[in-house]
């Protein structure tokens, strides 16, 4: 019961926070309505080829991967922020157990990142989508499973680093390379060998890959999916396990 607790106290701290600083969810939110709507717009008008839908709702699931890359990393920042101020120590020295810490951290960043993906969902009217119901619900259920995935990768790379500033450069070296590698603006079959290599270690890929699958139309062939459903959910839940696991052995070197 202890480790539940923890887990909800660490999760309603952030979402306070979050709640509090309304211009980090309007500045969130902003990013991925200007890729969509002026970046795909205007490469729309030079993208060609055999394709059933628009490339603007082609890159539409790479768009919600966008958001949840962006929330779900920039949301461990707080282990830094958390570490300066000293309520990190507190955590450490607290009697639970440190995958409670690192889910209560990353469940905290999923529930940040959905709230923002469910803002994102509900623009598909305006870009021409038809989506029912379940599609709704399923890209939902994707974008949580990926959420945690990428909150629990960015806790790992926030464990090494002592300082915001740090983190903040060493982020924009790992943002955009697997934002671009990741299949939300072309399909990975189209990239280069060594960065299709590249792209099938990232765990975006799968996440916008299995958003593909729901949303897009199955007719959509050419510049669909790229793996199996199968496939993408797999490697998703492995890796989130893989980086909750790093991290908690990060953190108990720490105590």
């Amino acid at each position: 019961m202890i480790e539940i607790n923890a887990v909800y106290v660490i999760v309603a701290r952030e979402l306070k926070k979050f709640f509090r600083e309304r211009s980090r969810l309007f500045s969130s939110i902003a990013r991925p309505l200007l890729w969509l709507f002026i970046v795909g717009a205007g490469l729309s008008k030079l993208v060609t080829g055999d394709r059933d839908i628009p490339y603007i709702q082609f890159i539409f699931p790479g768009i919600i991967g966008m958001t949840i890359l962006f929330s779900s990393i920039f949301s461990s920042i707080s282990i830094i922020w958390d570490r300066e101020f000293g309520f990190m120590k507190e955590i450490l020295v607290a009697p639970v157990s440190r995958i409670s810490i690192i889910i209560g951290k990353a469940l905290s960043g999923t529930f940040v990142s959905i709230l923002q993906v469910i803002i994102i969902l509900a623009l598909y009217p305006f870009i021409g989508f038809k989506l029912s119901f379940l599609q709704v619900i399923g890209a939902i259920v994707i974008s949580l499973l990926l959420s945690f995935c990428i909150s629990s990768l960015g806790i790992v790379i926030a464990s090494f680093y002592e300082s915001y500033e740090s983190f903040s450069v060493i982020m924009n070296f790992i943002i955009m390379p697997m934002f671009f590698l990741s299949g939300a603006m072309y399909p990975v079959k189209l990239l280069p060998e060594v960065l299709r290599l590249v792209s099938k270690l990232n765990p975006l890929t799968y996440g916008i890959d299995a958003l593909k699958y729901t949303l897009l139309p199955i007719s959509e062939k050419d510049m669909g999916p790229d793996f199996s459903f199968l496939t993408d959910l797999i490697f998703i839940i492995v890796s989130s396990i893989i980086f909750v696991f790093i991290s908690s052995k990060i953190f108990e070197r720490r105590k």
